[in-house]
């Protein structure tokens, strides 16, 4: 009867190790996931805040100083190449589904920002348009592509 009881007690010790291992394996996962979410956060705002700098500073604050604008514009640049280091951090720790929902709607929205784009200019050439194409129609056109394939394809998927 005791040997029972101590093989009944090593088997739930036995047992409680292995479910602590798994959840600090998935916590572990969660809290890389969240750290690699804040970072792109905050890459993407300061990104965000660079441009409106870029923008809009030379006309409102420094009455387009040359030095000013050069030098806004190039740190601009180089948050937005951190930005998408963050983005790339980002994916590579994710699982694979959601790597695969996330590539697959990527993989849309440059198809469509390609062909929309390049047929929206083509459009001026021709003159069925008689203002400049913009570059944020394009990109307005892309985001919507992007977000409307996320959300099918974790619908797909689930």
């Amino acid at each position: 009867m005791t040997h029972n009881k101590v093989k009944l007690t090593l088997h739930l010790i036995k047992e409680s190790l292995l479910m602590t291992k798994q959840e600090c394996e998935k916590n572990n996962y969660q809290t890389k996931n969240n750290a690699n979410t804040v970072k792109l956060r905050n890459w993407t705002i300061a990104w965000v805040v660079t441009m409106a700098i870029a923008t809009f500073a030379p006309k409102f604050i420094w009455d387009f100083n040359t030095a000013l604008t050069i030098t806004a514009v190039l740190v601009h640049l180089g948050i937005g190449f951190r930005m998408l280091v963050a983005n790339r951090d980002y994916l590579r720790g994710l699982d694979e589904m959601q790597q695969k929902i996330l590539l697959e709607a990527m993989a849309l929205a440059l198809g469509v920002g390609l062909v929309v784009g390049l047929s929206y200019t083509m459009l001026e050439n021709i003159q069925l348009i008689t203002y400049k194409p913009e570059i944020p129609h394009v990109v307005f056109i892309m985001v919507i592509t992007y977000g409307l394939a996320v959300v099918s394809g974790h619908r797909k998927y689930q």
